[in-house]
Formats: structure tokens, C-alpha cells, sequence
């Protein structure tokens, strides 16, 4: 899997895993438990990941929506 985004603002990722979810694009945001560890603050950011042979129409799709850059991999 590929990542795309790593954020943790909550209201993009919803906004993120229905743009997914609608262009029937696989996902898994990853280290959402982490809050266990964090104590429920926020602080460490989830990543969005994709399969590798649909990484590019999600980004495409993010990009459009304005998403790509809220939590730019570096």
C-alpha cells in the first residue's frame, strides 16, 4: 500500500474516506487506534494509505478536492 496523506485533522479524513469510498477506491487509514497510546489527544497524525495500482486516481481525486495538500508526505 502506498501513503498518500498523514493528518490529524478528523474532518478531513471523514471528508477523505467518503471521496474513497464513493470512487470505490480500497483504503485503510492507518494508526487510528494510536489514541490509545496518546491518550485521546490527537497528536499523532493517521495516514491514509491506498493499493499501489490505485494511488494515482486517489490522488487525483484528492487533489481535486483541495485534500492533497493538508498533510503533505514528505
Amino acid at each position: 500500500m502506498i501513503e498518500l496523506i498523514r493528518t490529524n485533522d478528523a474532518v478531513a479524513l471523514s471528508f477523505i474516506e467518503s471521496l474513497l469510498r464513493d470512487a470505490g477506491i480500497n483504503y485503510l487509514i492507518a494508526d487510528q487506534n494510536m489514541s490509545i497510546m496518546e491518550g485521546s489527544l490527537g497528536v499523532l497524525p493517521r495516514r491514509v494509505l491506498v493499493a499501489e495500482d490505485q494511488a494515482d486516481e486517489a490522488r487525483q481525486i484528492l487533489g481535486d478536492a483541495g485534500l492533497m495538500e493538508i498533510g503533505r508526505k514528505e
